[in-house]
């Protein structure tokens, strides 16, 4: 067992204090090598429950925001076909392609997009399919989906996405711009059921895409 094996079901154990109890989820916090997805330099912070910069204004979610929103998923009776607003790291695509059958991940910057790809193969991570584009758009080609999984903060909830939802499915995302709240919504036929959770801080969802 190397250090960063240790310190992986170290900060399994860490979120399962705090609520990460799905077997399955802390399984994949305990397996992805959370070191790989930040700058060399912050490896050290990786296994800390922490968000950190990745560069362009971005940053990696905070170990136990990622567990919770994908434990929210499980918990649905999610099993495939997640889209993830939102790609970064790669970190949360890597996490949700350890849970889930089927993963599309769109990210608006394309050299995030292109690091992230490069990560997740060389975890063998193959059922993660990658887009650039813009979030606020989802990815119409592929829906519906049975979960949409958000990883930056609109001011408000993208139509497109409830649109791309299943119906039963569910859209869990962080909602705001100052204040923002972890927010689930489940689609049942034409209507919309909108739960609010706890108080989140993530950076806001910008529209259009990027080089």
């Amino acid at each position: 067992m190397n250090q960063f094996t240790r310190s992986g079901a170290a900060l399994a154990n860490q979120v399962k204090g705090l609520g990460i109890t799905n077997p399955v989820v802390l399984d994949a916090l305990a397996s992805i090598p959370r070191h790989l997805f930040v700058e060399q330099v912050l490896a050290h912070k990786a296994y800390e429950n922490t968000a950190l910069p990745i560069g362009q204004g971005q940053t990696i979610s905070q170990p136990y925001i990622v567990g919770k929103m994908t434990q929210i998923l499980v918990e649905h009776g999610v099993t495939s076909n997640v889209l993830e607003i939102g790609t970064g790291s790669g970190y949360q695509a890597a996490i949700l392609g350890r849970v889930f059958k089927n993963v599309f991940s769109v990210e608006r910057i394309r050299q995030l997009q292109l690091i992230a790809k490069r990560r997740l193969q060389k975890l063998d991570i193959y059922n993660v399919q990658m887009k650039h584009g813009d979030g606020w758009l989802g990815w119409e080609s592929k829906a519906p989906f049975d979960a949409i999984i958000v990883t930056a903060a609109p001011s408000s909830i993208p139509a497109a996405l409830k649109e791309q939802l299943k119906d039963g499915g569910i859209l869990v995302l962080p909602l705001g711009t100052e204040n923002q709240t972890l927010v689930t919504v489940t689609r049942q036929g034409d209507e919309y059921l909108e739960v609010h959770h706890e108080a989140v801080k993530f950076v806001p969802l910008v529209s259009g895409d990027t080089a």
